[in-house]
């Protein structure tokens, strides 16, 4: 529409207001049917504001029009700005206010549209429905009983962009009581055959933004309960999205999630992915879906309470089945599920008992390549580094075959997953000395584990790559702390040393932010001094610690370490390095090397010393 035509458009509609108010109706007609674009430069709500202030409550139909007319009109910002004065949001909350008479039901709905549409991304007119009263006029519109589509539609619309302005608006009308409505109308909407699905569609998007802008919204029981026989109950896709989403939100409760298992949200969502499970390999959307009620599962897993009653029920049988299913989504969502059992010892104990253990081996052994699956890698590992924490566990585990399969992802790079297959051999070592003298012998770990040690990338990747190294030292040769008499065969240890790097990533590791990683390094390095240190047997390997620990500078860490950490070291931590340093002075090229970074007075200053030394 030209420019022209529409100043001459709207100079036909103000003339319209000062003559007959029906000769203005093809006039409104045409400007809700066009472009709201069009009227940018134009204001037009002096004219509308006019025709809603002149017409007498026998012009329903005209005021109608009017209040469309506007609410076509303010889809666009410059618009809203225009209409947002008191004048014209209080006639339209007045119109609103007469919503439980059925004949005024069109003109409610229309001014539902309008006010709805000026108060989106619109501060200024929300502060002045409040000012007005008129959040009180909005909520009571959850009280109409009018089934006509449009109504309820308009009517949660006009409170979602309300309430979309934030946690101070969305907290007004909660304390008008408009969450105890919704509920009201969702639990009455799902006791109706068939279920009222359109009525359902227009009421949950307002618990949504609740929820989003409400901080610690937690739903009633019933509520929860009623979003659960929806999700059941509903064939719309639409529908179980949003049911899934308002149950997340609950879920990160535990309180919550007990009550979720309970009421049997697992088991339904069980149910429903069975019967659906082969629409997500043709539609994008079904997949989303589908992805979002397994990780509604898995989050309700996370919970102590909810996993003991869920361990229970035959809900874990059907976790198990899903190991056996064709689709990896399943597939992942039964083991990071069986993954979540295996958080106490008695369960992960019957979960090797049984076959479980051997189908997460079965599962990885043909997963195990950089090709594979990341997430399904990811929680394979996650849930077998579980399974092997209970010491009576940890034989069966290596005897299946354990190692034999995680070695080959050595070749994987993805941080997640390598962090928690570092995890799973460090859990794996612990207290297994023969593992433990194998792994030490294996270059390609180690020269692995020296590169990991040196990322950057991802703290925890560098941080358990540090760890595993030091432990395979700990458990292969827990026997040689404390000056006890040397092994015989020292071969897998001289491998370790001779291994590039290995020596300084353990010297590197004594300046660890964390307190057990500190101890962790100074019980590796005990062991190298006592096995390497001194007079060494003619038959053992020659290894020159003394030349690998100054090329690390152990020297210069170990004052790093006193004068970072003096004052937070616990007793366990000052007594291994007086050891270390102990082993250290019986060299002379390393008691040199400790009085090169000062490191005699510099211990005095740890205040545990201090305080010993004064008793």
């Amino acid at each position: 529409m030209a420019t022209k035509d529409v100043e001459d458009l709207v100079k036909e509609l103000k003339r319209a207001t000062l003559g007959e108010v029906e000769d203005a109706i093809p006039l409104l007609t045409k400007i809700s049917a066009t472009d709201p674009k069009t009227y940018e430069e134009v204001d037009l709500a002096e004219p509308l504001h006019n025709f809603l202030s002149s017409t007498t409550s026998g012009c329903d139909g005209l005021r109608a029009q009017v209040t469309k007319c506007i609410a076509d009109v303010a889809k666009t910002s410059s618009q809203r700005k225009r209409f947002t004065c008191r004048s014209t949001i209080g006639i339209l909350l007045q119109f609103i206010g007469d919503a439980n008479r059925h004949d005024k039901i069109p003109l409610v709905t229309q001014s539902c549209r309008a006010l709805g549409n000026i108060c989106y991304l619109n501060d200024d007119a929300r502060n002045i429905i409040i000012d007005l009263h008129g959040d009180e006029v909005l909520v009571k519109l959850l009280d109409v009983h009018v089934d006509e589509e449009q109504f309820i539609k308009v009517r949660c619309g006009v409170l979602s962009n309300f309430i979309l302005g934030g946690e101070e608006y969305a907290k007004k009308v909660m304390a008008l009581g408009m969450l105890e409505k919704l509920e009201v109308i969702a639990c009455e909407a799902v006791a109706k055959t068939p279920l009222a699905e359109d009525l359902l569609a227009n009421t949950l998007p307002p618990l949504s933004i609740l929820t989003e802008n409400v901080s610690d919204l937690k739903f009633s029981h019933q509520l929860n309960g009623t979003l659960i026989r929806i999700l059941a109950a509903s064939t719309n896709p639409d529908l179980a999205e949003m049911c899934l989403e308002l149950l997340h939100y609950q879920a990160e409760y535990d309180d919550v999630k007990v009550h979720l298992a309970r009421d049997g949200l697992c088991e339904t969502i069980y149910r429903l992915l069975e019967k659906y499970k082969t629409l997500a390999s043709s539609s994008s959307d079904a997949r989303a879906l589908m992805k979002s009620a397994c990780d509604l599962i898995v989050l309700i897993l996370t919970g102590d309470e909810s996993m003991n009653y869920l361990y229970g029920t035959p809900f874990l049988a059907s976790m198990e089945a899903w190991l056996d299913a064709e689709d990896v989504d399943l597939v992942t969502t039964g083991v990071l599920a069986l993954g979540n059992f295996a958080r106490t010892d008695s369960h992960c104990i019957d979960m090797v008992k049984s076959n479980v253990m051997q189908k997460l081996l079965g599962i990885l052994a043909k997963n195990n390549g950089t090709g594979d699956d990341v997430n399904l890698q990811h929680a394979l590992l996650s849930t077998l580094r579980n399974l092997v924490i209970p010491k009576v566990n940890k034989t069966a585990v290596i005897e299946a075959g354990l190692v034999a399969i995680v070695l080959p992802m050595l070749e994987i790079h993805t941080s997640w997953v390598v962090f928690k297959l570092l995890g799973t051999l460090r859990m794996t070592v612990d207290g297994q000395e023969k593992l433990a003298l194998e792994l030490l012998a294996n270059e390609r770990l180690l020269k692995q584990l020296v590169a990991w040690s040196n990322h950057t990338d991802h703290a925890g990747v560098t941080g358990e790559s540090l760890r595993l190294m030091a432990w395979l030292i700990k458990h292969a040769y827990a026997l040689q702390q404390h000056d006890a008499p040397a092994r015989a065969d020292h071969t897998s240890l001289a491998h370790f040393v001779h291994t590039d790097g290995t020596v300084e990533a353990m010297v590197r590791m004594l300046t660890s932010q964390h307190l057990v990683m500190q101890n962790e390094s100074l019980i590796a390095l005990s062991i190298l001094l006592i096995v390497f240190g001194g007079n060494q047997s003619v038959t053992a390997p020659r290894v020159d610690i003394e030349g690998h620990l100054v090329a690390a500078n152990v020297g210069g860490r170990l004052g790093e370490l006193i004068a970072t950490r003096a004052d937070t070291m616990t007793k366990e931590i000052v007594e291994n390095l007086q050891s270390v340093i102990g082993l250290l002075r019986k060299s002379d090229v390393l008691h040199k090397h400790l009085a090169q970074h000062n490191i005699d007075e510099l211990i005095k200053s740890i205040p545990i010393i201090v305080e010993y030394c004064t008793l």
